[in-house]
């Protein structure tokens, strides 16, 4: 029986393959490399195209707009120090001493509807539709449109139905946070007209961490329909911490001090046409009000 040939290598050639730093893959099937691995996204919609595009070519670059952006933050920065040497937010502090109601937001033409953004469960594939407009004198915000509470027929959504409207955060010079300073009031104040539905007002505060960042402060608003204007006063320490709509076990007061936006939200399962006037919205100082917070705040390690 007789045995194969084996062929002989030279050495130098052996080596030369060892140093080889693709030796170790050439028996090995090419890797595929995905295009989601270059850039990690975040969550995307059911039902919304993949942006394949790096971010490096999503940037417009334009000098002309630029050097507008840099002349605008500059008078917004001036602005601030001139507004911190007459006192807080540009007022006399003796104002801040005496002031017993505020209104922080009017709508009084077509630039304040440009404080406030609208969503609805078109975004996830739903079918609401919400919209915003002045009244007929001009001087209040008309919300309307139709809530749809059927899940869009992509296979992972379960649950549809709402529309919101929500304020913008206010900017200050180079696009840092400003925050809505309302340590001493302790009841907010609405001028509303609705159809009857209910609604939930939110607030959203500062947060020290990133996993905080959808906590919402929430309380009920009840409207009673008919012609006549509503008067609604809810006090702080009625609004209760939730995240992500989920009422939180750990509850706290919110922060005064430190208020990003407000919202309104309609998600009632009734499916139909609604509509929510608004006249102005403001807070006040309610000296018939002692209540500091609403609800039991639990201790985690209780003393024996």
């Amino acid at each position: 029986m007789s045995l194969p040939k084996i062929s002989r290598v030279p050495a130098s050639r052996l080596l030369s393959a060892v140093h080889d730093p693709r030796w170790p893959l050439r028996s090995a099937a090419p890797l595929a490399v995905p295009k989601r691995a270059l850039t990690q996204s975040g969550y995307r919609r059911p039902g919304q195209p993949r942006e394949d595009k790096p971010p490096w070519q999503r940037i417009k670059f334009d000098f002309s707009k630029g050097l507008e952006g840099i002349t605008k933050h500059f008078k917004l920065l001036r602005q601030e120090f001139s507004d911190r040497l007459v006192g807080p937010e540009g007022k006399p502090i003796i104002e801040h001493m005496l002031e017993q109601n505020r209104v922080i937001w009017e709508f009084r033409g077509p630039d304040s509807l440009q404080e406030w953004t609208l969503s609805s469960d078109r975004e996830i594939g739903g079918q609401s539709e919400i919209h915003l407009k002045l009244g007929k004198n001009n001087e209040t915000c008309f919300l309307y449109g139709t809530l749809q509470s059927a899940p869009p027929r992509d296979g992972e959504t379960r649950y549809s139905g709402y529309c919101s409207m929500r304020s913008k955060q206010p900017l200050v010079s180079f696009d840092r946070k400003k925050h809505h300073d309302w340590s001493s009031f302790n009841t907010l104040h609405l001028r509303i007209r609705g159809d009857g539905r209910p609604w939930m007002v939110n607030i959203a505060a500062e947060s020290y961490f990133t996993h905080q960042k959808d906590d919402l402060y929430s309380y009920f608003l009840y409207t009673r329909g008919g012609p006549y204007w509503q008067d609604v006063k809810i006090p702080f320490s009625k609004f209760f911490l939730t995240h992500r709509g989920r009422i939180q076990d750990n509850q706290h007061p919110l922060w005064l001090d430190k208020v990003n936006t407000i919202g309104f939200t309609l998600g009632d399962k009734a499916d139909g046409p609604f509509q929510l006037e608004i006249d102005f919205i403001g807070v006040c100082k309610d000296y018939a009000h002692t209540e500091d917070f609403a609800y039991e705040v639990y201790k985690r390690n209780p003393e024996v």
